[in-house]
């Protein structure tokens, strides 16, 4: 799939490699799939991110990614859904951390990092398939960095969470990326809608 990959959208997926590697991280995730989408300066994403603002809010994004990962993970839904049953993941995280030291939900697993590049989680695979969906779904024949912001924008989880957080939704990328006439042909999932 990577030989379908545009210059900007290798060069995130390898600055995602990059943001994992300086971390001590073993895996990348759509963590690091964002944060290296955001460190483009050139390219259609590039130009989207400035247009929905996330360029200016950097910090905010990064701030709220590392919260995410100081819940260990959990996404507004996990939160919600626990919070159905009687468990606040708040006082859980803050007891966890009372035992266990600040963070201790992050999975950072510095010191521990495997010879070689790191691998890509489940998560960080779910995105990469879906901008190839969404590629195909709007005919375009190769994966730019466009279609990864797409993808990050739909494949629930923190990262989701985080970008609709900040204002950036598919229906909000897609038109920052193609104009108000756009969102009529493909769908969240790459599909083509029925007119």
């Amino acid at each position: 799939m990577f030989e379908r990959f545009t210059k900007d959208a290798r060069a995130t997926v390898t600055g995602a490699v990059e943001h994992a590697a300086r971390t001590g991280a073993d895996e990348v995730t759509g963590e690091h799939l964002l944060l290296a989408l955001l460190d483009q300066d050139t390219g259609r994403a590039s130009f989207a991110i400035t247009a929905l603002g996330l360029a200016d809010r950097e910090d905010s994004v990064a701030a709220a990614l590392a919260e995410a990962r100081r819940r260990g993970g959990m996404s507004k839904a996990d939160a919600e859904a626990l919070a159905d049953i009687g468990i606040d993941l708040g006082a859980v995280v803050s007891r966890i951390e009372e035992a266990h030291g600040e963070g201790a939900l992050r999975g950072d697993r510095v010191g521990r990092r495997r010879a070689g590049r790191p691998s890509f989680t489940r998560e960080a695979k779910k995105v990469l398939e879906k901008s190839l969906r969404v590629a195909l779904g709007r005919g375009d024949r190769f994966i730019g960095g466009e279609h990864l912001l797409l993808a990050l924008t739909v494949t629930p989880g923190p990262v989701a969470d985080v970008l609709a957080d900040h204002g950036v939704t598919y229906a909000s990328a897609e038109r920052a990326l193609y104009g108000d006439g756009a969102d009529g042909a493909n769908g969240a999932d790459g599909h083509r809608r029925a007119g």
